[in-house]
């Protein structure tokens, strides 16, 4: 069985028909001669004969020509795959022969490639093993030059280390010193004012006793710098009070501790009494803070102490009419008064009045906030918490009905602190430097209830405000204090020489014996909070000039009003 041939490889019908056709008519041709010619009774087999063979020869025609024609196509089958094989032999030649080239060609490339890249990397080699070489010599001397100086930086750390020991222990002994120094100034001004005391009351002749007076009132502002001293070095600022002392008392006491306590003008109607623990410290705060407004006032400017009661406790208000903290000095004397690092090793500059208010409030929980006052300077708010106040331990004793009738005159007035003295920067409004427990003439200043007038001087007119007659001298609001100091200095020499006062030592000192002779009993509370004399020392008397001035403060103006409105809001 042969496998069939493509149709366009078999020998068609119409190449292989002519053959047999023609055969078939030839036959028939002969077999109709033949039949005709036979006899008639030989007809019918002849015809047979004749007709079968006829058949057979066209049969035998057809195959024969089929297979002819069939032999010629696979010749020239054969011829065309002869030919495809030479051809497709031709080309594996052609193709070999381009191989045997293309692999000879790259077989040079990759060697040339071989060799310059060896060469390349050979010449690489050696430049990396130069510069590792040069490199390792390069860290193998900054590692020695950098254990050279790790050597060196311990050694350092170690002498540092050891001189910020002895730094630190040389602090705490310097401040260890200072408190011990602090303390010995705090008993020799106690004394000395005890002695002061004892001369007041031995000694009647008025020039003496207006000198001691003077020298009882210095000697109480350098006992408030010693407390200031003890109270940034963490020791003891004051004594603790066995009871509760009222704000009269508070408020008059820190008054005795300033130089221009003349000036202060108090408002207040509060009963309440700060606890005795606390009341030394709230005194020094508030002295320091009143100082503060005086210095930094004009000298013939008041400063006007409110007290006000509130849910939270008690809000004393210190308004001025200096001159108006600028936003950095403003946020110092914050920072200051908030008590952090307020140490006395951390202090620079000269001022410690602030820092020892910061101290204090941290100690007592006090709240201290600064803000524009309405006079024209700068407002101090203290708020003095629920737990540090209390009602009066017992109501004080009424004043008798042989008291005098006229009010007591005040104590002997320094002068006026010189323009000198204040002319520190205005921006940084610290508080002044402190002084210890007020004395006992200074406690009793009752300038506030002297219907004289502190006398003023002439001031220098200012280009932008012009002073009305006999009022204090206009500025404008937010002048700086270097340009006010320039403008007094300027116009200094024009400026009118100040009236003498009217009253010369003698007369004052004649009033403070006549003061002194009505209030020869001092409550021992009131005594204990000026600092003069001891508490068991002093006689409990019929009448008692803080009740003596609360009650006519009280009668004058009950209820003052603030300069500022609520203090609460």
């Amino acid at each position: 069985m042969t496998a069939p041939s493509p149709s366009g490889e078999r020998p068609t019908l119409r190449a292989t028909a002519p053959a047999p056709l023609l055969t078939a008519a030839l036959a028939a041709l002969a077999v109709v001669g033949a039949v005709a010619t036979a006899p008639n009774s030989a007809r019918v087999p002849v015809a047979w004969v004749t007709g079968t063979a006829a058949v057979l020869l066209c049969v035998a025609v057809a195959v024969a020509t089929r297979a002819v024609r069939s032999a010629q196509l696979a010749r020239r089958r054969l011829d065309a795959v002869s030919q495809d094989a030479g051809r497709l032999l031709q080309e594996r030649a052609r193709q070999a022969e381009e191989f045997h080239q293309e692999r000879t060609r790259l077989a040079e490339e990759s060697a040339r490639d071989r060799t310059r890249t060896a060469d390349a990397e050979a010449r690489e080699r050696a430049r990396l093993t130069a510069d590792f070489e040069a490199e390792r010599r390069r860290l193998g001397a900054e590692i020695a030059e950098e254990q050279r100086r790790s050597a060196e930086l311990t050694a350092e750390k170690t002498h540092l280390a050891r001189q910020v020991r002895q730094a630190t222990s040389d602090r705490a002994a310097a401040i260890s010193a200072t408190a011990n120094a602090a303390g010995r100034m705090q008993a020799l001004s106690t004394a000395m004012l005890a002695d002061l005391r004892a001369m007041e009351e031995k000694h009647s002749d008025e020039e003496v006793l207006a000198d001691l007076l003077h020298l009882d009132h210095r000697t109480a502002q350098a006992g408030r710098l010693a407390d200031s001293v003890a109270v940034l070095a963490g020791a003891r600022s004051g004594r603790r009070w066995a009871r509760p002392i009222v704000m009269e008392s508070i408020l008059r006491g820190a008054m005795g501790r300033i130089g221009g306590y003349q000036r202060v003008r108090l408002h207040s109607s509060s009963d309440a009494a700060v606890a005795g623990h606390a009341a030394e410290g709230v005194m020094h705060a508030l002295a320091e803070l009143l100082d503060n407004a005086a210095n930094f006032s004009p000298p013939t400017a008041e400063v006007h102490v409110y007290v006000e009661e509130v849910p939270a406790g008690v809000i004393v208000s210190v308004e001025d009419s200096g001159l108006v903290m600028g936003d950095v000095q403003l946020r110092r004397a914050e920072r200051a008064v908030s008590g952090d690092g307020a140490e006395l090793g951390g202090l620079t500059g000269t001022r410690l009045g602030l820092a020892v208010v910061g101290r204090l409030a941290r100690k007592h929980g006090l709240k201290v906030s600064f803000r524009p006052s309405a006079r024209g300077g700068t407002g101090v708010l203290v708020l003095i918490p629920q737990d540090l106040l209390s009602l009066p331990s017992a109501p004080a004793p009424a004043a008798p009905q042989a008291a005098p009738a006229t009010t007591p005159p005040p104590a002997a007035t320094p002068a006026p602190v010189p323009a000198e003295d204040r002319t520190a920067a205005a921006g940084d409004h610290p508080a002044a430097e402190p002084a210890p427990p007020v004395s006992y003439a200074a406690a009793r200043a009752t300038e506030d209830l002297d219907p004289d007038p502190v006398p003023t001087h002439d001031s220098p007119r200012h280009e932008d405000a012009e002073p009305a007659a006999g009022s204090l001298p206009k500025r404008r609001r937010g002048r700086t204090l270097a340009h006010a100091e320039r403008s007094r200095a300027r116009l200094a020499d024009q400026a009118p020489e100040p009236e003498p006062r009217a009253t010369d030592s003698k007369v004052t000192a004649a009033r403070f014996s006549s003061f002194r002779q009505a209030v020869r009993g001092t409550a021992p509370d009131q005594a204990a909070v000026q600092g003069t004399v001891p508490e068991d020392s002093v006689r409990a008397p019929a009448y008692t000039p803080e009740n003596a001035v609360r009650d006519e403060a009280a009668v004058r103006d009950p209820h003052p009003p603030h300069p500022e409105g609520d203090t609460t809001s």
